[in-house]
């Protein structure tokens, strides 16, 4: 049988190595140095990936847990010590990733794309200064709102993906 040790560790690796840096390098610099539209071009292409990748690779670093190089399965991961270990910090990454991926993502897009079509009708930007038609400013605050949620949740994300590098690392020793 192939172990799955190095599978796990690379998975895991990766899933951390992505979230900080959209979340921390690539994001922040993209925003401080494209102009909004491009910036937002780019967002709109990069997300659908990076919260795939969030929902995907807990699964791969959940089912390459392993006790000694044997793969813990669906039962192992559900025995006492490793359901808060393990599981939940996994199930937790992958549930989060989900929700970014196929509710608030596609919420915001839609939000995006309402916003783009009241510009036209306004004949301003949703980002220009004040005053905004009632309609812009409702749009906005929608727009906030959702990307507050998602940001909160990937912060979520990162946080129980570290939990579980502190909880990795303690077998490594």
């Amino acid at each position: 049988m192939l172990d799955p040790r190095p599978f796990h560790i690379l998975s895991y690796g990766t899933l951390l190595g992505v979230q900080l840096y959209q979340s921390f390098v690539s994001g922040i610099i993209a925003f401080r140095v494209l102009p909004r539209p491009q910036f937002a071009s780019l967002q709109a292409k990069t997300f659908p990936t990076y919260f795939a990748i969030q929902t995907a690779l807990p699964l791969v670093v959940a089912l390459t847990a392993s006790r000694s190089g044997q793969p813990l399965g669906v039962f192992g991961l559900l025995e006492p010590e490793n359901k808060f270990k393990i599981l939940l910090p996994l199930a937790t990454a992958f549930v989060t990733g989900l929700i970014n991926l196929t509710v608030l993502r596609p919420l915001t897009v839609n939000t995006m794309r309402e916003r783009k079509h009241q510009e036209t009708r306004d004949g301003k930007k949703s980002y220009d200064p004040a005053p905004h038609s009632k309609e812009m400013v409702a749009l906005n605050k929608k727009f906030g709102r959702l990307h507050g949620a998602s940001s909160l949740i990937n912060m979520v994300t990162i946080g129980v993906t570290v939990y579980y590098g502190v909880v990795l690392s303690k077998k490594l020793a």
